[in-house]
């Protein structure tokens, strides 16, 4: 077999041979292409030694005296990461709500300087704001994990604001400041631990600060959003207060004593409630996987 190979191609690549037909008759008479460089001649042998066209050793099955099979040469499986979900932050509802906490350090101002005239039109703005950020998130599908995160911490953020600096004006009682304040520096604590232990791996200072991966979503409960409406008309009502030509003195009691009620309410309802908080699990997109190995 190879005495003929090395005669196909001698016979290629030299045409004008006087004994190539009279001598080899035997041989058939189908030729194959002209090699173009001497490298096939290899692959000439490699035919004629019972080899496929590739130039690859064909399948071979293992016998009791052939040398066992290395573990390195075995096909390995890669293992597949979850890839984290990520979401669009980038929208108006959101940008709306991120308008209304840096309103906050201006409306604090106003009431510190009895400017209350301009904490009124904050005061409007953010009550305005707060519900077209809702209507587009609903109408137009804009809604989003950090969102559900944004917006009660804007109502929060109006709330500690109007706390503290009416309290320091006098015209809110400090035992409900301290209630109001306490209430939300734990829940806030408590947030911070939640997003640390539901992060996907890995747990990184960026990641942890990287809001478009979302890893846990907060769901108020009923009395928590009653306890923010109640809030917002007592603070609201006592911003006012001060410009109103009426005296709101007793029904600012009454308000009062009902926001300390659902504020500890509220709070406890956090603790022993197991729907205010659900954990977003990791989805895998396949789109995105590297390609599997090959198998050798």
């Amino acid at each position: 077999m190879q005495a003929r190979a090395i005669w196909r191609y001698l016979s290629q690549t030299r045409p004008l041979l006087p004994f190539r037909y009279s001598c080899c008759r035997h041989l058939p008479t189908t030729e194959a292409p002209r090699p173009r460089n001497p490298l096939t001649l290899v692959r000439v042998f490699s035919i004629s030694a019972g080899r496929k066209d590739n130039g690859t050793r064909p399948d071979k099955k293992l016998t009791k005296d052939d040398p066992p099979r290395s573990e390195s040469s075995a096909p390995t499986k890669r293992k597949i990461i979850p890839l984290a979900i990520r979401e669009n932050i980038y929208t108006w509802p959101n940008l709306l709500t991120t308008s209304r906490i840096l309103a906050c350090p201006v409306l604090g101002w106003a009431i510190l300087h009895d400017s209350f005239y301009l904490s009124t039109s904050l005061l409007v703005y953010a009550s305005l704001s707060d519900w077209f950020d809702g209507f587009l998130a609903r109408r137009y599908n804009m809604r989003s994990v950090l969102g559900t995160i944004l917006d009660p911490a804007a109502d929060k953020t109006l709330v500690t604001t109007l706390t503290v600096t009416l309290a320091m004006k006098g015209l809110l009682p400090i035992p409900l400041a301290v209630i109001i304040i306490g209430r939300d520096v734990l829940l806030s604590f408590s947030a911070f631990y939640i997003r640390y232990t539901s992060l996907p791996a890995p747990k990184t200072f960026s990641r942890y600060w990287d809001f478009s991966i979302p890893s846990a979503e907060v769901r108020p409960t009923q009395i928590s959003k009653y306890n923010t409406a109640f809030q917002l008309l007592l603070m609201g009502t006592t911003a006012i207060s001060p410009i109103l030509p009426i005296d709101l003195a007793i029904p600012l009691t009454a308000l009062q004593w009902t926001v300390a009620t659902t504020t500890i309410w509220s709070g406890l309802s956090y603790v022993f409630s197991k729907d205010a908080v659900k954990l977003i699990s990791t989805r895998r997109n396949d789109s995105d996987q590297p390609p599997p190995p090959p198998v050798t």
